[in-house]
């Protein structure tokens, strides 16, 4: 495996003798998010808070001093033989430890990318069949439920609301009843035992749409998924616009809060239509959104964001109440957002991280979300990096001739032959624009067949090979000032009622769209000190990503030029990290281990990305590039 430069945090070893395994953690973690990081799934029930008592393991090398929670659990003897609760347990140096084989396999579903996940939800839904007081047995209902609860390895707060029921509910079921407990809070009491009906929503908040995924968090499978457009999109296309609003208006950002909340409301009423699940049986919600999205949603002022050093309010991961923010499912389901690396690698790229796994691998990967701001990451378990790269409008068909946003009537792909070009239209309709993948496929394809230079201009009809020539000539025309453009589509050729054209301002707007996705990805291999051979895979994500076509991307230089097949579509993979978060505990606090791991560089007033930049303006020479080009 190659070694490569990284320098975040010191590293300790820690060695799981009985399962023959070793890794290498950042100082402060715990032993239990250690041996979770690399596969090996200790039993827990209470979400690593120390009260169930199953985590246990043996320090056998290394110290790990005694607290309170390992007292509650152990006796003076076993203290001394080294057993320790391993979610209390914080390596502080090199150790070696013994996990007690588990008693069954545990729960697990296929999610994100081909990712095997525990099913290990923050919801527990705990039924007990209660014993009535008596004159012998005075209890009280509060004490009744607790300790049952601390019998079966939850201590939890029981809010005010629960108790205002308690006496009610309990004679009604006639003390059989399921306690709905979240991380460390009973939210809920219900009759009888409903354990088996457990579930939670996944939001993937974008600028432009939304995306909500209803869970069964018993078996980690999707109930319904609706989507919709953010009712944001009135007050501004893009981040910059909406921030901007909320600074040049009174209440700008109650405004913009109100249309995210109307959003995800409408979605919750969707999704609960459906599948005919009640609001009040939606006991957590994870969201995944950039930066901006979640500080609107919020209420938070988002001006910071905009302006130099960038600076959010918040960037670690955050809980509330639904209640809070008028979510319409439970009123104390908790509402949990992902963390950010930075104000502009948000927590949908930390959710696009989780349902990767890139950096819980060993091989070198790749991630990059095209849009107009570029957010990329690259590394390994070893280590990685992250950086955002202001890419423009260009991918989204903004600043373009004929461009729009990928909606039906978008070309979404071209092909150039020597005598005709063949389109794909989404929605099989007659074509009324060019959308981002149709903008890339169409730059890529002229420089293919020889109509591109690699400075970007239209090469000269003299320049043209004799088979292909006759395309050129047809095609080419300029307009009134000057400018060369290639026609697409004419009139009615294609049952379209307008021109549509490439023009040569077109495919400036392209390269430097292109450059700054690319300049970013050469600066963090710089960082890592690693070359193109050593890549094994570039995902592609977002609504824009999944679309690319692997071959348009390399020939105009957007990605490093790898093996076509080690490209990879992950779709959104946003929404999918919600989803993995939602359903495994476990791989919610690997996302909060994410800031030791990688590295976030702001390329903002950095002259070495505007060098890097200013190179990597032309498109590479094809002959360097290793493509069939049949």
């Amino acid at each position: 495996m190659t070694k490569y430069y990284f320098e975040k945090t010191s590293k300790i070893t820690v060695e799981f003798i009985s399962h023959k395994k070793k890794t290498r953690v950042p100082a402060g973690m715990s032993i239990f998010d250690s041996a979770n990081w690399i596969g090996l799934p200790i039993e827990s029930t209470c979400g690593a808070l120390g009260t169930c008592g199953k985590c246990k393991i043996r320090v056998l090398e290394g110290q790990s001093g005694i607290n309170e929670f390992d007292v509650k659990f152990f006796t003076e003897k076993e203290l001394k033989e080294g057993w320790r609760l391993s979610c209390k347990a914080i390596i502080s140096q090199d150790m070696v430890c013994e996990i007690p084989q588990l008693l069954g396999i545990p729960k697990a579903s296929i999610m994100g990318f081909g990712r095997h996940v525990i099913l290990n939800p923050n919801v527990h839904k705990v039924y007990l069949d209660l014993k009535p007081p008596t004159m012998e047995d005075q209890c009280s209902d509060h004490n009744r439920i607790h300790d049952a609860l601390i019998e079966n390895g939850f201590d939890v707060q029981l809010p005010l609301d629960v108790l205002k029921l308690l006496p009610s509910i309990l004679r009604q079921s006639k003390w059989k009843i399921t306690a709905v407990v979240v991380g460390q809070e009973l939210v809920k009491i219900e009759t009888g035992d409903t354990s088996n009906r457990c579930y939670g929503i996944a939001f993937d908040i974008g600028t432009t749409s939304v995306v909500g995924t209803l869970m069964d968090l018993n078996t980690g499978s999707s109930v319904a998924i609706s989507s919709t457009l953010n009712d944001q999109a009135v007050f501004g296309a893009d981040v910059i616009t909406r921030i901007s609003y909320t600074m040049t208006h009174k209440n700008g950002i109650g405004e913009l809060q109100k249309k995210i909340i109307k959003t995800l409301n409408t979605l919750i009423k969707e999704l609960l239509n459906k599948s005919n699940i009640s609001n009040h049986e939606i006991y957590e919600i994870v969201i995944t959104a950039n930066a901006t999205m979640v500080h609107l949603l919020l209420g938070l002022d988002p001006e910071a964001i905009g302006v130099t050093p960038f600076i959010p309010v918040l960037t670690d991961s955050y809980k509330l109440h639904a209640d809070e923010l008028n979510l319409k499912v439970l009123p104390h389901a908790h509402i949990y957002f992902l963390p950010h690396l930075g104000a502009y690698v948000g927590a949908d790229i930390v959710g696009g991280l989780l349902a990767s796994g890139i950096v819980q691998e060993d091989a070198l990967r790749l991630l990059v979300d095209v849009g107009t701001n570029g957010e990329i990451i690259l590394g390994s378990k070893n280590g990685a990096v992250a950086t955002a790269a202001p890419a423009g409008p260009a991918f989204e068909g903004a600043q373009i001739k004929d461009g729009m946003r990928a909606s039906e009537g978008a070309i979404e792909s071209v092909r150039i032959f020597e005598d005709k070009i063949e389109l794909q239209v989404i929605g099989d309709v007659p074509p009324v624009g060019l959308c981002g993948s149709g903008l890339l496929d169409v730059v890529a394809q002229l420089r293919m067949i020889g109509f591109l230079e690699t400075s970007g201009k239209f090469v000269k009809s003299n320049n043209i090979n004799t088979k292909s020539s006759t395309l050129f000539q047809q095609r080419m025309c300029t307009d009134n000032d000057g400018v060369q453009s290639f026609v697409l589509a004419w009139p009615n050729e294609t049952g379209n009622n307008k021109q549509i054209v490439l023009t040569q301002r077109d495919i400036r707007e392209l390269q430097f769209a292109k450059s700054a996705i690319a300049g970013g990805i050469e600066i963090l291999m710089k960082k890592l000190n690693v070359n193109t051979n050593e890549l094994k895979n570039i995902y592609l994500a977002g609504s824009f990503g999944n679309y690319i076509n692997p071959v348009s991307a390399i020939v105009v230089g957007l990605v490093p030029p790898i093996p076509i097949d080690c490209i990879k579509s992950i779709g959104n993979s946003s929404g999918e990290g919600a989803k993995i978060a939602l359903t495994s505990f476990r791989e919610r606090q690997k996302v909060n281990k994410y800031e030791n791991i990688v590295d976030y560089l702001e390329l903002s007033g950095s002259t070495e990305f505007s060098d890097t930049f200013m190179k990597l303006l032309d498109f590479p020479e094809l002959n360097k590039l290793n493509l069939d080009m049949n």
